[in-house]
């Protein structure tokens, strides 16, 4: 299922009016009901904050599996967003001077290989995400990240086991299990401004 740009800006929109709603009431905003049946789909996805103009990360958070329809994960994940323990907890006056970034998540693949050095052929980078879990630990990185962070294939997995809490070279040395899925990203060109699909380019 690919979302339409109308479709994104109403997740957008509603990922801005959840935050708002939070921050005044301290509870979670109820769901709307909407003129759009593909957002009552079950997706995974994540609720990127950054500062603007400086695009600085204040919070990212979201839902791997997709247990709800987009518009329930969209509620939890903007709320949940706001309060990334990383941070501090998003201020309401704050608000203002925030870019809300939503991406939507396809189904988890596993990435099946004969030997560990496969992996570097079996990823793309500026198109594929990636889930790595072993045992109790698990990382997630979205496709953006090695983007923005001009990252190799390797580099990208070598950040992906430090992120799980791992060696470096665990993506070698371990039995881990490695998922990849891609993404649909909708963004605000400005706090509360207009709002794109960003592609990805590398």
């Amino acid at each position: 299922m690919v979302l339409s740009s109308k479709e994104g800006e109403y997740l957008v929109g509603l990922a801005r009016s959840s935050i708002s709603y939070y921050l005044k009431n301290l509870t979670p905003l109820k769901p709307p009901k909407t003129k759009f049946p593909d957002l009552l789909e079950k997706k995974g996805i994540f609720c990127t904050l950054s500062t603007y103009p400086d695009n600085r990360l204040r919070g990212c958070i979201g839902l791997i599996e997709p247990d709800k329809s987009l518009i329930d994960a969209v509620l939890e994940a903007s709320c949940s967003a706001t309060q990334d323990p990383r941070f501090l907890p998003l201020k309401e006056e704050e608000l203002s001077k925030i870019v809300i970034e939503l991406t939507i998540l396809t189904e988890m693949q596993k990435i099946l290989v004969y030997e560990p050095r496969d992996y570097l052929k079996e990823i793309k980078i500026g198109e594929d995400g990636l889930c790595l879990k072993y045992h109790y630990d698990c990382g997630v990185f979205l496709p953006q990240v090695p983007v923005e962070q001009k990252w190799d294939v390797k580099t990208y997995l070598s950040e992906l086991c430090k992120k799980a809490g791992l060696q470096e070279d665990a993506w070698i040395m371990k039995p881990v299990k490695l998922y990849k899925f891609q993404a649909q990203i909708f963004s605000e060109a400005e706090p509360r401004g207009g709002v794109f699909e960003r592609k990805l380019s590398i």
